[in-house]
Protein backbone atom coordinates (compact mmCIF):
# COMPACT_ATOMS: atom_id res chain seq x y z
CA UNK A 1 0.00 0.00 0.00
CA UNK A 2 2.58 2.44 0.47
CA UNK A 3 3.98 1.94 -3.09
CA UNK A 4 0.56 2.81 -4.22
CA UNK A 5 0.84 5.42 -1.88
CA UNK A 6 4.10 7.02 -3.02
CA UNK A 7 3.09 6.65 -6.78
CA UNK A 8 -0.28 7.65 -6.37
CA UNK A 9 1.32 11.17 -4.56
CA UNK A 10 3.98 11.37 -7.88
CA UNK A 11 1.26 10.65 -9.93
CA UNK A 12 -0.91 13.48 -8.63
CA UNK A 13 1.93 16.05 -8.55
CA UNK A 14 2.44 14.98 -11.92
CA UNK A 15 -1.23 15.88 -13.04
CA UNK A 16 -1.60 19.26 -11.51
CA UNK A 17 2.15 20.03 -12.96
CA UNK A 18 0.80 19.54 -16.53
CA UNK A 19 -2.64 20.70 -15.85
CA UNK A 20 -1.34 24.30 -14.63
CA UNK A 21 1.21 24.57 -17.37
CA UNK A 22 -1.59 24.11 -20.14
CA UNK A 23 -4.19 26.12 -18.26
CA UNK A 24 -1.23 28.88 -18.29
CA UNK A 25 -1.24 29.22 -21.96
CA UNK A 26 -4.52 27.83 -23.30
CA UNK A 27 -7.63 29.81 -22.70
CA UNK A 28 -10.00 27.63 -24.84
CA UNK A 29 -13.32 26.04 -23.98
CA UNK A 30 -12.01 22.63 -24.58
CA UNK A 31 -10.10 21.32 -21.72
CA UNK A 32 -7.29 20.68 -23.38
CA UNK A 33 -5.29 19.47 -20.22
CA UNK A 34 -7.46 16.54 -19.37
CA UNK A 35 -6.85 15.50 -22.36
CA UNK A 36 -3.50 15.67 -22.62
CA UNK A 37 -3.06 13.96 -19.33
CA UNK A 38 -5.56 11.03 -20.19
CA UNK A 39 -3.89 10.80 -23.91
CA UNK A 40 -0.01 10.62 -22.27
CA UNK A 41 -1.15 8.64 -19.37
CA UNK A 42 -2.67 5.81 -21.91
CA UNK A 43 0.93 6.16 -23.78
CA UNK A 44 3.06 5.45 -20.29
CA UNK A 45 0.71 2.79 -18.99
CA UNK A 46 0.41 0.25 -22.30
CA UNK A 47 4.01 1.32 -22.58
CA UNK A 48 4.54 0.23 -19.22
CA UNK A 49 2.38 -2.57 -18.73
CA UNK A 50 3.68 -4.05 -22.00
CA UNK A 51 7.50 -4.21 -20.65
CA UNK A 52 6.49 -5.93 -17.53
CA UNK A 53 4.54 -8.66 -19.19
CA UNK A 54 6.57 -9.20 -22.21
CA UNK A 55 10.43 -8.41 -20.01
CA UNK A 56 9.81 -9.69 -16.39
CA UNK A 57 12.88 -8.35 -15.07
CA UNK A 58 10.51 -5.42 -13.69
CA UNK A 59 9.51 -6.23 -10.36
CA UNK A 60 5.78 -6.45 -8.98
CA UNK A 61 6.88 -3.68 -6.72
CA UNK A 62 7.41 -1.55 -9.64
CA UNK A 63 4.24 -2.49 -11.82
CA UNK A 64 2.08 -1.31 -8.19
CA UNK A 65 4.24 2.19 -8.01
CA UNK A 66 3.90 3.21 -11.86
CA UNK A 67 0.88 1.78 -13.24
CA UNK A 68 -1.60 1.48 -10.12
CA UNK A 69 -0.68 4.33 -8.33
CA UNK A 70 1.45 6.76 -10.49
CA UNK A 71 -0.72 6.15 -13.24
CA UNK A 72 -4.29 5.69 -11.29
CA UNK A 73 -3.55 9.62 -9.99
CA UNK A 74 -2.12 10.62 -13.25
CA UNK A 75 -5.12 9.44 -15.88
CA UNK A 76 -8.18 11.81 -15.08
CA UNK A 77 -11.13 9.72 -16.52
CA UNK A 78 -13.44 10.81 -14.35
CA UNK A 79 -12.48 14.76 -14.65
CA UNK A 80 -13.23 13.64 -18.37
CA UNK A 81 -16.49 12.67 -17.96
CA UNK A 82 -17.32 15.84 -15.62
CA UNK A 83 -15.70 18.24 -18.17
CA UNK A 84 -17.99 16.34 -20.68
CA UNK A 85 -21.08 16.58 -19.08
CA UNK A 86 -20.40 20.33 -18.17
CA UNK A 87 -19.72 21.36 -22.49
CA UNK A 88 -23.22 19.62 -22.83
CA UNK A 89 -24.90 21.62 -20.35
CA UNK A 90 -23.07 24.90 -21.06
CA UNK A 91 -24.60 24.31 -24.69
CA UNK A 92 -20.95 23.09 -26.20
CA UNK A 93 -22.61 20.40 -27.45
CA UNK A 94 -19.76 20.46 -30.56
CA UNK A 95 -16.52 21.03 -28.22
CA UNK A 96 -18.75 17.72 -26.27
CA UNK A 97 -18.63 15.48 -28.97
CA UNK A 98 -14.94 16.20 -30.39
CA UNK A 99 -13.62 16.01 -26.65
CA UNK A 100 -14.88 12.42 -26.57
CA UNK A 101 -13.97 11.18 -30.21
CA UNK A 102 -10.70 12.97 -29.79
CA UNK A 103 -9.98 11.33 -26.44
CA UNK A 104 -10.91 7.73 -26.61
CA UNK A 105 -9.75 6.84 -29.80
CA UNK A 106 -6.27 8.47 -29.62
CA UNK A 107 -6.17 6.85 -26.26
CA UNK A 108 -6.60 3.53 -27.25
CA UNK A 109 -4.19 4.70 -30.37
CA UNK A 110 -1.59 6.07 -27.15
CA UNK A 111 -1.85 2.44 -25.24
CA UNK A 112 -1.04 0.77 -29.07
CA UNK A 113 1.92 2.96 -29.27
CA UNK A 114 3.07 2.76 -26.00
CA UNK A 115 3.02 -1.39 -26.73
CA UNK A 116 4.66 -1.16 -29.99
CA UNK A 117 7.25 0.97 -27.93
CA UNK A 118 8.08 -1.52 -25.45
CA UNK A 119 7.86 -4.82 -27.78
CA UNK A 120 10.42 -2.51 -29.54
CA UNK A 121 12.52 -1.64 -26.65
CA UNK A 122 12.86 -5.17 -25.17
CA UNK A 123 14.02 -6.45 -29.04
CA UNK A 124 16.66 -3.89 -28.59
CA UNK A 125 17.62 -5.34 -24.97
Amino acid sequence: MIIVAIGGALGAVARQGVASLVMHYWKGVFPLGTWLINISGSFVIGLFLTLCSERTAISPEWRLLIAVGFIGAYTTFSTFEYETLRLIESGHILSATLYVLGSVLPGLLAVWAGVVAARRLVMVF
